[in-house]
């Protein structure tokens, strides 16, 4: 049975024997520790077995689909997790250094019943962790993840013979072509590939030349030390080195990668950043067009503008909000049968016949291309300006420890839930199916939340009628989190 990490420390016998693993490693829908801080390799094994064993108990056929990202330790934890898998029984088609979205390709391509991929996706240095699936394209909710700590942490894994391993070549080269297909640019563009030197460097400068588009390198050589920053999108750091290359430059837009390839993030022409949900907009806009009546699914962090775009509307659009995070948005889109869902994080879920329901950064990026095509007389910042104007706010996210965070937003939801007045309009309607979205009247609104991933609260709020409005509803959000004595800084300023 694994230990807890305050029994287990590093420079120790036990550290390269034992296995120690922090439960609040297992999430809502993946798995992140920090390492070696939290699990050790031994840990991980023992984490392969237990997935290993989920495998039998639920009928799925013992082979699965592995990759991992490009940092200096996931080599090693990808070892760790194969030899636990193999010693359930399990068969390995190892795929090499990938991005998450080329392993999710990877079980199509493979015809792989299961998929783990090794990554602490947009996590700084330290973090590890695993991104997992048996139904393509889902991946593990929280019954699944429920299921593999209890297996783990209780020592139920279970050691069985007929485990193998197989390294399979060219699943990248293979992903690539299935992204680019046929098409090619007709109209002369020019973008910045930003991937803050993270795994897609290996990926996106290749696949742009490939469509036809002229590259703006940023970023784009690979080393896992992440030199000038964390490759993260959503963070206004990486968004203004972005903006900084496209008015350098003059380039028509700027698309940007997230460490593990499965976010893409936007900068228009004019430098402007266009934050992920508001991009979702400009794509379900273009979409509805050539698939009127369509679906989309966006995540209760999301602007609006979903259900209340005039165009959207006029093209008979059906909104659905839903859970945050990739897992939640997955299901909901595959559950749905919609076109596609899009969270404000930078994570879209482009289904038949666009693509296959998972989040890859790099589709999205071969859309916008593609949207960028087929309205040859419209830059970037035209698409922007045409959408209704809303006064947002980058994700803020205060520190709450793991161990806390969801007592903490229980209280701090409840004392929303019967707010009927809130930064000096009245309420219209409080959601409550993550966290707490307050609607005021004239639909704006403020979110509380807790991250899934990391300690963290997270904030986000929306005005429909100015900067000054949208700091109200921020302060008045504020104000009943600062209730919380558990609940620390934010990690960037607004």
């Amino acid at each position: 049975m694994p230990k807890p990490a305050a029994t287990v420390r590093p420079n120790t016998w036990e550290f390269l024997r034992d296995a120690m693993i922090a439960p609040t490693g297992f999430r809502e829908y993946d798995a992140r520790w920090q390492y070696p801080e939290a699990i050790n390799l031994p840990g991980v094994t023992a984490l392969g077995v237990g997935l290993g064993t989920q495998m039998h108990l639920r009928g799925i056929e013992p082979v699965i689909a592995v990759g991992n990202d490009y940092r200096d330790y996931s080599l090693s934890i990808k070892n760790a997790l194969i030899l636990g898998l193999m010693q359930a029984g399990i068969h390995v088609k190892d795929i090499g250094p990938a991005l998450s979205p080329m392993a999710y390709f990877a079980q199509f391509h493979l015809d792989a019943p299961a998929v783990a991929m090794v990554t602490a996706s947009h996590n700084p240095n330290g973090w590890t962790g695993v991104k997992m699936g048996f139904e393509r394209p889902l991946t593990h909710g929280p019954d699944e993840m429920a299921e593999l700590r209890d297996i783990v942490l209780e020592g139920r894994g279970e050691l069985r013979p007929g485990g193998g391993y197989e390294f399979v070549d060219g699943v990248r080269e293979a992903y690539l072509d299935d992204l680019v297909g046929d098409f090619r640019m007709t109209r002369k563009l020019k973008v910045v590939c930003a991937t803050g030197n993270g795994t897609a460097s290996a990926f996106a400068p290749e696949l742009f030349r490939r469509l036809g588009v002229e590259v703006v390198d940023s970023h784009n050589t690979l080393d896992y030390t992440f030199p000038h920053y964390n490759p993260n999108p959503e963070a206004m750091e990486m968004l203004h080195d972005m903006s900084a290359s496209v008015k350098a430059s003059g380039a028509d837009l700027a698309l940007g990668f997230d460490g593990d390839g499965d976010r893409c993030g936007v900068v228009d022409d004019e430098g402007e950043e266009i934050f992920a949900d508001k991009v979702g907009v400009i794509m379900a806009r273009d979409l509805s067009k050539i698939y009127p009546n369509a679906t989309f699914v966006a995540d209760v962090k999301s602007t609006g503008l979903y259900a209340s775009d005039p165009e959207l509307i006029a093209n008979g659009v059906t909104a659905d909000y839903w859970k945050t995070g990739h897992s939640h948005m997955k299901r909901r889109v595959h559950a749905l049968g919609a076109l596609a869902g899009f969270e404000k994080s930078g994570h879209y879920f482009l289904a038949e016949p666009i693509g296959r329901g998972y989040d890859c950064g790099m589709r999205v990026a071969v859309e916008i291309c593609k949207l960028m095509d087929r309205n040859p007389e419209m830059s970037m910042s035209d698409l922007r300006r045409a959408l209704p104007v809303t006064w947002s706010m980058p994700t803020l996210s205060p520190h709450a420890a793991d161990e806390e965070k969801y007592d903490i937003l229980a209280r701090i939801v409840a004392r929303l839930e019967g707010v009927t007045e809130f930064a000096g309009r009245k309420v219209a309607q409080v959601i409550t199916v993550n966290g707490a979205r307050v609607i005021l009247d004239n639909g704006s609104w403020g979110l509380v939340r807790a991250s899934s991933n990391t300690p963290n609260l997270v904030v986000v709020c929306e005005s429909t009628q100015s900067e000054a409005e949208l700091r109200a509803i921020f302060t008045a959000i504020d104000e009943v989190i600062r209730t919380e004595p558990g609940v620390g800084e934010y990690d960037q300023s607004f």
